[in-house]
């Protein structure tokens, strides 16, 4: 049965986030893209015009998949410092079965040669850190959290220690098992931003 146009987008998204995890983002050619989802390297051109346009999509996914993760959590029932200590395992989770996300992320072509995908992750990374910040107000309102508390300075921490994470996570070769780092960070979060 042939394959759908937008199923074969969807193959080479993922492409290239498993190839992202092997080598460097700088380093993935569309003839690596085609050998991995078992295609001719121009079809990989018929579906995305240029690589650019490859990396947009690998960036909107991210986007799409990851924020559907935070958001539902955010955005559940329960105790706020509950449904934050989730969000922190449930992102350390999905981001470990994606190995390639940080490379790409983190890579030279986006942060340096491509200004529109810079912008586009940063937009994720605001969308993250108000969904973040939200979830935060809510459980001061609530009273779990400390009255004092920035939220959109504490989520914008909470961003800033998971990318650190990740990213040595990412370089020291993913020998680590990423998700079991959410307790570790949990316990340095609870007393800082629970209400005494």
């Amino acid at each position: 049965m042939r394959k759908s146009g937008e199923q074969r987008r969807e193959e080479i998204v993922q492409a290239v986030i498993h190839l992202a995890a092997e080598k460097d983002g700088g380093q993935i050619t569309a003839q690596a893209i085609a050998d991995r989802v078992g295609i001719a390297q121009p079809t990989v051109f018929r579906h995305f015009k240029t690589r650019d346009r490859i990396l947009e999509a690998v960036i909107e996914w991210i986007a799409r998949q990851l924020l559907g993760v935070v958001g539902s959590v955010a955005a559940g029932t329960g105790p706020a410092d509950e449904r934050l200590r989730q969000l922190l395992e449930q992102q350390l989770s999905f981001i470990a079965k994606h190995r390639g996300l940080p490379r790409l992320l983190f890579s030279e072509r986006l942060h340096q040669e491509n200004t529109h995908l810079k912008r586009s992750v940063g937009r994720i990374m605001e969308a993250y850190s108000n969904t973040v910040a939200d979830l935060l107000r809510d459980g001061v309102a609530s009273g779990v959290f400390r009255p004092d508390l920035d939220a959109d300075e504490t989520a914008r921490l909470i961003l800033a220690m998971i990318q650190g994470l990740v990213m040595r996570w990412s370089i020291h070769d993913f020998d680590f098992e990423l998700p079991n780092e959410s307790a570790s960070l949990w316990r340095l979060l609870e007393p800082a931003l629970l209400k005494r």
